[in-house]
């Protein structure tokens, strides 16, 4: 049972144009699939292309038309014919050289992955045919990816040229030597030609719409004679590469390597004449490049994906919308190669049916119509479609298993009357040639189309990621077969390509991705390991170590017929294995691998432009003579002059360029336009460089990397007539990255050494791409933002101004709208730069003023000049971080103003003639007050503590402090000569009381304890200031009353929070002995006995209350008596003993004078005491006793030891006060 399916016929186009038809319409589909008893074979065919016009009928000859008389229109072109209406060969036979290449070139996408082979139909069918003839077989095999590509290497004509020009001896003698020892040139019979004329002629007539024979000229008829004679002899191979030296200055490329370069994107805008490739000789230059077939089709048989090209006519209209022609004589039966040819056709276009016209000696006797599925069971043509099925999955096994080098020309080659298929390398038997002349002519076109395929994979950029293996191979074997003299721009450009491979501009993305990507990756597709896998146990074939007659031969089919058994060649890998591309985590060998290709890509541009430039060529040893511009001779160093001259460089590039470069290179050519893409690459390349060195705080190989980066945007500049907003977007991330360097080199000025030692090397490849860039450029526009001072001022300005010159070129009107999000990065930078500037003038501030103080001067005209400097800093920092709402960053700039105004006021401070610390000045005050305004504006910049609670906390310490720091200076240094004591008490009060508001006491933080120490010493100078005043004011007693409580009170509070802390054993017995003393002071005004025996009972219960104090002071000593018996020196106890030795000297005799008192108190009174008083007077005497006793002269741990027995006799401790002693 026979099925076809059919769908509508190819589209019609113009003849004179190309059109591809996507694969995706209905119209351009058309499959058949054929069955034939039981073995059923599918195909399907996809019209690609089509230069026909619709199917017309043909006409029907009437019976005895005489095919020798010629038609009327005989020879003339007809687009129904195709080629066969030029030609009287009647269709397409012979192959031309390299049409595989010319229909790979229109259909790149199909080409590495999705189609196992290329080629004409007539190879297909010759190769198809291998087990059933007896002919030879000559094809020439490349390898692109998974595509084969065949080409038919015609021997006879090869050889005959070799005869008239001396190229391809070398083959020719192989040839000779080891497979026909007796070649020698067989001409075509003249019967041959005749059956081919009459063909012609047979065409021609059916496209006659009439269909009789109308005689021409017997001169024309003579011509045509002569024509069948000749047709096919003249020369169709290309000449060898081994032009003079005058030759190579034009050197032969093809149309594609003046056109397509994937770097430059359209190259030439030449006319097309101009274009042509000069491959071919002989007024031959388009015919070995160029598609010339009337349609291509995507043939599937089986699953096998064929792109095919052929120029069979096809007619069609009426009941038979497709038909072939075809002309036999009656008197030659249909043999089995016949049949096959005619099936193969007709699946390959996809035509159902067969039309066959009959005649004897050129008269016309009869038509027959055949169906395409009815051809394989003709009588006499009988085959088996699974037996070719077979015939082309072994082929196309074997060749896969054996043709294994891409870029490699590989010749499969059967001789007449032979059963034996060998498979040889000429590229290699071509490197083993002595002859100097030994080029192989595929070498050119197969270059080019791994580029063009490489270029087209770089291109799709949704998914060429996943395709980077292949694309890194198919570029190094192009490289890898072109001459970088005759061809330089494929090579710059490949290298680019290799280059542009690593995605410099988003490395994350690129890591992550990693594993996919990683592994390794050769230059070939297989391994010696998967190369030793491939040999298949059930193969015949043998390699060349088992041959013992052609150890020349790569692979060897023993018996075509072994072909027909199905399977018997496996091919057990893929032609490719996942070329994995060699991904390093290391960014600096990624990026030193970019600059190598880019070193690569440059030599190739350099190396085609004249060689008569005035300038020596590159020694990357010896420096060289440069010709500098007037700017750079000025030697200005600058900063603003610099920066102006930075500025300028940018600017001028706005302005189109026309005149040569300073290497001779002229705007718009290729060489121009390549070495733009490359230096831009180079620069990226060193800027990913310089980031990643100073990520790991290798800041000065940073500062030589981003320099070599400047550099290289330096270079790009000279030779461009116009910047792209997206290059000086990156020009500005260089320039901010650079300003980043200099600031971490002023930071770190202690390791300036080991900076300067990484700074100083360099590797080969960046001094060679150095001397390439001095070709066309100073490169010293930016040598000032580079250099590796010893100044950490003048590097804290340079950063400054990289930031600055960022800044403006993001604010210009190019980039004014697009670079928003970089601006605010550069803005958030020039606000921290110059934060750090202002840091900078005020610590130089303070160091001075340390110097001054020495000396006791008064302030200097430098102080003043850095305190200028230094707010200038700081409100342009502000000014930046307003810009991009930065209130956090704000809010610390008003603090560190207010940390100015706090050293302007301590340098105006007033010093007497005794030098010793006058009264709190008017300055002082003013600057104080300046101080607190900043920190209040930083609080209120923060809004509050949620928005960033730890710049919240600094500033409200500092406020606080500011605040303490003014009180502390109005009560220690009190301006009395001004003001009043009352005013300075009451000032006092006030700012204490605002300092203990910002003292926060509930949060839990790290400050916590300041601020308690802080509250209690404020209580404490609160109470002792009131103190003071309650011994020292007379008059109303009122406010003594008052003073009296408020002094109580503060007391108590410093008591209560001193107790809280573990480290302030010192302030705590010192604010109880004071207690005390105030206390005493108050009984000394008192008559009645019974109220001094209580206010002394009071003094002496506050006074164990220095139990706590004592504690931790003998903790304290404790400690360090345990360490200095462990030799241990390192004592972290901040404990002052000449502090603890004073206070225990108030103590003695405060204690005393108050047991002292007590005793004759209770003894002297009239009143009889009570059993519990008698024994509270005993103790009382004991411990005063004990007390009087006391050596001074012992150590102060044992003093201290005894105060705490003797506090504990007096007043035995509650549970509460084990505790909070032992916490």
């Amino acid at each position: 049972m026979t099925v076809v399916k059919m769908s509508s016929q190819d589209k019609n186009t113009d003849s004179e144009h190309r059109h591809e038809e996507l694969t995706s319409t209905d119209d351009n589909k058309q499959e058949a699939v054929i069955c034939l008893g039981n073995n059923e074979v599918k195909s399907r065919a996809v019209v690609k292309y089509s230069a026909a016009p619709p199917p017309t009928t043909y006409a029907l000859l009437q019976e005895k038309t005489d095919l020798k008389l010629p038609p009327a229109n005989w020879l003339r072109e007809n687009t129904q014919l195709g080629p066969a209406g030029t030609t009287v060969l009647g269709s397409s036979r012979k192959s031309k050289p390299f049409s595989s290449f010319g229909m790979a070139y229109d259909f790149l996408d199909c080409i590495g992955d999705d189609v196992d082979v290329v080629s004409d139909s007539e190879n297909i069918k010759k190769l198809l045919k291998i087990p059933y003839s007896k002919s030879h077989v000559s094809m020439a095999v490349h390898r692109v990816g998974s595509t084969l590509l065949f080409d038919e290497l015609d021997i006879q004509e090869l050889f005959m040229r070799s005869s008239q020009t001396g190229d391809w001896m070398w083959l020719k003698e192989f040839y000779q030597r080891l497979i026909d020892q007796k070649w020698q040139r067989k001409k075509k019979s003249k019967e041959h030609w005749n059956e081919k004329a009459i063909l012609s002629k047979f065409l021609y007539y059916s496209i006659n719409s009439d269909g009789t024979a109308v005689p021409v000229p017997s001169d024309s008829d003579q011509t045509a004679e002569e024509t069948c004679g000749t047709v096919g002899d003249g020369p169709s191979w290309p000449a060898t590469f081994n032009s003079s030296p005058s030759d190579s200055e034009e050197p032969a490329v093809p149309k594609e390597e003046q056109v397509d370069t994937y770097a430059l994107g359209h190259v030439s805008s030449v006319p097309k004449e101009q274009n042509q490739p000069t491959l071919f000789n002989e007024g031959e230059n388009s015919q070995g490049l160029r598609n010339d077939f009337v349609r291509n089709i995507l043939w599937t048989f089986e699953d096998i994906h064929m792109l095919v090209g052929s120029n069979m006519p096809i007619f069609g209209g009426g009941r038979y919308p497709a038909v072939s022609l075809r002309l036999r004589d009656n008197n030659k039966p249909i043999n089995v190669l016949t049949g096959l040819d005619y099936w193969l056709d007709n699946l390959m276009c996809n035509v159902p049916e067969l039309v066959m016209c009959f005649h004897v000696n050129g008269i016309v006797q009869k038509y027959e119509m055949i169906k395409t599925e009815d051809i394989p069971d003709l009588e006499n043509s009988t085959f088996s479609t699974r037996v070719v099925k077979d015939i082309a999955q072994n082929i196309l096994s074997f060749l896969k298993s054996n043709c294994t080098k891409e870029g490699h020309t590989y010749w499969l080659f059967k001789a007449s009357g032979s059963d034996i298929v060998k498979l040889y390398d000429l590229t290699t038997l071509c490197e083993e040639a002595a002859e100097e002349k030994c080029q192989n002519p595929f070498t050119l076109p197969v270059a080019v189309l791994l580029y063009k395929v490489a270029s087209n994979m770089m291109l799709k950029k949704s998914q060429n990621r996943k395709n980077y293996g292949t694309i890194r191979t198919l570029l190094l074997n192009c490289i890898k077969l072109l001459d970088e003299e005759r061809h330089p721009q494929i090579i710059a450009s490949a290298h680019y390509m290799l280059a542009e491979l690593f995605q410099l501009d988003d490395v994350s993305v690129e890591e992550g991705n990693g594993e996919s990507l990683r592994g390794g990756g050769s230059e070939d597709s297989y391994s010696d390991e998967e190369e030793e896998e491939d040999e298949d146990e059930n193969c015949s074939y043998s390699t060349s170590s088992e041959l013992q007659d052609d150890s020349k031969a790569v692979a060897v089919i023993k018996s075509v017929g072994e072909l027909s058994v199905p399977e018997k060649y496996k091919s057990t890998h893929q032609i490719r294995p996942n070329c994995a591309f060699p991904v390093s985590q290391d960014k600096e060998e990624k990026c030193r691998l970019v600059l190598s290709y880019v070193l690569k890509g440059l030599k190739a541009v350099d190396g085609s432009i004249k060689k008569e430039s005035d300038l020596p060529a590159a020694d990357p040893s010896t420096p060289i003579p440069l010709k500098y511009e007037e700017r750079s001779q000025k030697g200005a160093r600058d900063v603003e002059k610099e920066i102006a001259l930075l500025l300028d460089r940018v600017s001028l590039c706005n302005a189109e360029a026309k005149m040569p470069t300073r290497y001779g290179m002229l705007p718009g050519t290729w060489q121009h336009r390549m070495k733009q893409q490359l230096f831009l690459k180079a620069s990226k390349a060193y800027y990913v460089l310089a980031d990643a060195a100073t990520n790991l705080l290798k800041y000065g190989r940073a500062l030589r990397y981003i320099k070599l980066a400047l550099q290289c945007h330096d270079a790009y500049c000279s030779i461009n007539g116009g910047l792209q907003p997206q290059v000086l977007l990156f020009h500005c991330q260089c320039l901010s990255l650079c300003g980043d360097i200099q600031l971490m080199l002023a930071q770190n000025a202690s390791n300036r050494a080991a900076y300067l030692e990484e700074y100083s090397y360099q590797t080969k490849d960046d001094q060679e791409i150095l001397h390439c860039m001095h070709r066309e450029s100073c490169c010293q526009a930016f040598s000032m933002a580079t250099d590796l001072a010893t100044d950490p001022e003048y590097q804290l300005i340079v950063s400054s101004k990289c930031y600055e010159a960022a800044h403006d070129l993001l604010t210009s009107g190019v980039l004014k709208d697009l670079g928003q999000e970089q601006l605010g990065q550069v803005l958030k930078r020039l606000g921290n730069i110059r934060n750090e500037m202002g840091v900078f003038y005020m610590n130089q501030a303070a160091a001075l003023q340390t110097e001054k103080e020495r000396v006791r001067r008064s302030v200097c005209v430098a102080e003043q000049e850095l305190w200028k400097k230094s707010f200038s800093c700081f409100e342009k920092g502000m000014e930046d971080f307003q810009a991009i709402s930065d209130t956090v960053n704000t809010a610390l700039l008003l603090c560190n103003i207010g940390r100015l105004m706090r050293i302007c006021a301590q340098a105006h401070c007033v010093v007497t003639s005794g030098h010793s610390r006058g009264e709190f000045s008017p300055e002082e005050a003013l600057y104080y007050n300046k101080a607190l305004d900043y920190y209040q504006r930083a609080l209120k910049s923060l809004g509050c503590r949620d928005s960033h609670s730890a710049v919240w906390d600094s500033v409200n310490w500092e406020l606080s402090t500011t605040y303490f720091t003014l009180a502390t200076l109005l009560q220690d240094y009190a301006p009395l000569s001004r003001k009043a004591q009352e005013q300075i008490e009451r000032e006092v009060t006030e700012t204490m009381m605002k300092s203990l508001r910002y003292c926060d006491l509930q949060t839990e933080s790290a400050r916590q304890p300041l601020y308690q120490y802080r509250a209690a010493t404020i209580h404490h100078r609160l109470a002792s200031m009131y103190h003071s005043c309650y011994r020292n004011q007379v008059g109303d007693e009122s406010v003594r009353k008052q003073h009296k409580v408020l002094a109580e009170q503060h007391y108590s509070k410093a008591v209560r929070l001193f107790v809280s802390l573990s480290d302030a054993p010192c302030e705590l017995l010192r604010t109880l002995l004071e207690r005390v003393a105030f206390a005493e002071f108050t009984m000394a005004g008192q008559n009645s006995c019974a109220v001094k025996l209580k206010t002394l009972t009071g003094a002496l219960e506050i006074m164990s209350e220095t139990r706590h104090a004592f504690k931790l002071i003998h903790k304290e000593l404790l400690e360090q008596q345990e360490k200095v018996e462990s030799s241990d020196c390192s004592s972290s106890s901040e404990l002052n003993i000449e502090e603890v030795v004073k206070l225990i000297g108030v103590f003695e005799s405060s204690f005393s004078f108050l047991l002292l008192q007590l005793i004759k108190l209770t003894t002297g009174n009239k009143r009889k005491l009570s059993g519990k008083e008698e024994e509270q007077v005993k103790v009382h005497k004991n411990v005063y006793s004990r007390l009087l006793r006391a050596e001074k002269s012992v150590p102060l741990i044992q003093r201290v030891s005894l105060f705490l027995e003797l506090l504990d006799q007096l007043s035995p401790p509650t549970g509460s006060d084990e505790t909070s002693s032992s916490s």
